[in-house]
C-alpha cells in the first residue's frame, strides 16, 4: 500500500469508519462510502434518475415502519413518496464496511433525518452493496429505528 493510501486509510479509520481490506482495494471502500453519500443526496433531492442508477433492478428495502419495497420500481416510488412526506436533511454516516465476498459488502450507517421542526430522527441503515463491473450498486437496504 503506498503512502497516500495509507494516509487516507488512517484518516478514515481515525474518523470512525472501519473496513476490512483483504482482496478489496482502498478504492472499493471509498466507492461504497461515496455510493451511500450519493444515495443520501438522491433521497434529499428526490432524484429518481440517480436512484435508478445506483440501485439494482431486484433491489429491496425494509423501512423502519415495517413496509417492504421489492424491486426498483417499488423502491424508487416509495423513496420519493417518503422523501416528500418526510422532508428534512438526510445524513448517512457510514461507520463500517464489511466485505462478504470481493463483490459483495455490507455498509452500516447512522441515519439521521433533521426534521424541519428542529428535531432529529435517529436510525440505523444497513446497505447490501454489490459490484457490477467496476461500479458498486445498492442491492438491499434495511432501516431500523432503535426504541431507546
Amino acid at each position: 500500500m503506498n503512502i497516500a493510501k495509507t494516509l487516507v486509510l488512517s484518516v478514515l479509520m481515525f474518523s470512525g469508519i472501519s473496513f476490512s481490506i483483504k482482496a478489496q482495494s482502498f478504492e472499493d471502500g471509498k466507492a461504497i462510502i461515496d455510493l451511500i453519500a450519493s444515495y443520501a443526496q438522491a433521497r434529499e433531492s428526490i432524484d429518481t434518475v440517480m436512484l435508478k442508477y445506483i440501485i439494482t433492478e431486484d433491489m429491496d428495502q425494509l423501512v423502519s415502519s415495517g413496509e417492504w419495497r421489492h424491486g426498483m420500481k417499488a423502491a424508487v416510488k416509495g423513496m420519493a413518496a417518503s422523501s416528500t412526506s418526510n422532508p428534512g436533511d438526510r445524513v448517512l454516516k457510514v461507520e463500517r464496511v464489511r466485505y462478504l465476498k470481493e463483490d459483495v459488502a455490507l455498509a452500516d450507517a447512522r441515519y439521521t433525518i433533521k426534521n424541519e421542526d428542529g428535531t432529529d430522527r435517529k436510525m440505523w441503515s444497513t446497505f447490501v452493496t454489490i459490484k457490477k463491473g467496476k461500479q458498486w450498486k445498492i442491492s438491499a437496504i434495511r432501516n431500523m429505528k432503535p426504541t431507546e
